[in-house]
């Protein structure tokens, strides 16, 4: 198997599937990378983004006119079904503009996409201590409320074409004119 020859969606299920015999060895504790930079990569791509440096405090990425972007992730296995994002420390600072929120399946496949300004977060958030951040789950009254948009389609959209881009410049094929 030429590695190169696979899809961006063909590499990522056969790392899944690495992942989850390295679990069962008890070489890995935990299932949930590369999640996080998969999504950020995707996002930055399918919405046109600037991805900071991983130092950059409190944002991921930056638009063209300047809007910062937080991106959260999380990949759901058969044993974690939670939709708990990652921490989200110093809300207070307002080190963003907007959250954009991915949920992918195992196989990394994106199932719920959600852009959620900054403004909302600590209506729907709880504070924990114990984390020094914030604790967001995407679910219930945050999902219904109005200034929260589903970006599912869009996404799943770009990472489709992404996708096809990706395999053909593997291939040394040439994408067909629209």
């Amino acid at each position: 198997m030429n590695l190169a020859d696979l899809s961006i969606s063909e590499l990522l299920k056969l790392h899944a599937a690495a992942i989850n015999e390295l679990k069962n060895r008890g070489v890995l504790r935990t299932k949930n990378n590369p999640v996080g930079d998969y999504a950020e990569w995707l996002v930055s791509s399918a919405f046109n983004l600037t991805l900071t440096r991983n130092s950059a405090a409190g944002h991921d990425a930056e638009s063209r006119d300047g809007k910062k972007i937080q991106i959260k992730s999380r990949r759901l296995t058969a044993k974690s079904r939670s939709k708990q994002l990652g921490v989200i420390r110093n809300l207070e600072k307002n080190d963003f503009d907007e959250l954009i929120a991915v949920i992918f399946n195992e196989s990394y496949e994106i199932i719920e996409a959600y852009s959620i300004p900054h403004s909302v977060i600590s209506k729907y958030s709880a504070h924990r201590a114990h984390v020094n951040g914030h604790i967001l789950h995407l679910r219930g009254a945050l999902l219904l409320d109005n200034c929260v948009l589903n970006i599912s389609d869009k996404l799943k959209a770009s990472n489709n074409a992404l996708t096809s881009l990706v395999s053909l410049a593997g291939s040394g094929k040439t994408a067909p004119l629209a």
